[in-house]
């Protein structure tokens, strides 16, 4: 499956704190003209709340842990645990202005593909399940994917603006996937044509993005 004719492939080799990482994916938001396929790592311990969620219980689900507002929905994620990327596409591309729940099936039967490809056998998830935890790995809903003892092996987050669509990721990487690369088989998987390319955004583009994401009322906001 191919939805996009082209992508560009970012592996960042820089690891970031949270509010670094958050700031230079609302930029790709903002600045992108193609769709990019970021993966990154984190600096230090980090979790992220979704837009929605609680950061009281964020803070008591992971004590200790840096906390960080992402711009996405979903639930909270401990990124000490998992690999993170972000799909950024131009509203210019199809995929950009499906309904959420269609590009959320689109992206994630790529990413099952892949997984595929690594030997990782997963399934989509077709409906919500019945759990209710804020936490994103204990809570499977429709689209995520899930492996044989139906435990959630990936989820993301989104949000639409008039650029475009942004769609955050997190897959729990099991002893199997070590080595494996995963993420350029995403991007195969998505583009007809796969790009490598660095888009490092220039320092005094990021200045009022990373106060956002670093500043106490946004992290507090819910």
């Amino acid at each position: 499956m191919e939805e996009l004719p082209v992508v560009h492939y970012w592996q960042d080799p820089v690891k970031r704190s949270g509010p670094d990482n958050m700031a230079i994916d609302s930029w790709l938001l903002a600045t992108a003209e193609e769709p990019v396929l970021r993966v990154y790592e984190w600096k230090g311990d980090w979790g992220s709340v979704g837009y929605f969620g609680a950061l009281s219980v964020a803070r008591a689900t992971l004590p200790g842990v840096s906390l960080v507002r992402r711009a996405t929905g979903g639930g909270l994620v401990d990124h000490r645990e998992d690999r993170t990327y972000t799909l950024v596409v131009p509203r210019r591309f199809a995929l950009a202005r499906y309904k959420g729940a269609e590009s959320y099936r689109v992206i994630h039967s790529a990413l099952r593909e892949a997984l595929e490809d690594a030997r990782e056998v997963t399934a989509l998830v077709e409906e919500e399940q019945p759990e209710d935890s804020p936490v994103c790995f204990e809570k499977p809903v429709a689209w995520d994917l899930v492996d044989a003892c139906g435990a959630k092996v990936a989820g993301a987050g989104q949000r639409r603006t008039r650029r475009g669509l942004l769609h955050q990721g997190s897959v729990m990487m099991s002893a199997s996937l070590e080595g494996a690369d995963l993420f350029a088989g995403l991007a195969a998987r998505l583009a007809k044509d796969v790009k490598e390319k660095r888009r490092e955004p220039p320092e005094g583009d990021l200045a009022a993005l990373k106060e956002q994401f670093s500043s106490r009322e946004w992290l507090e906001r819910r």
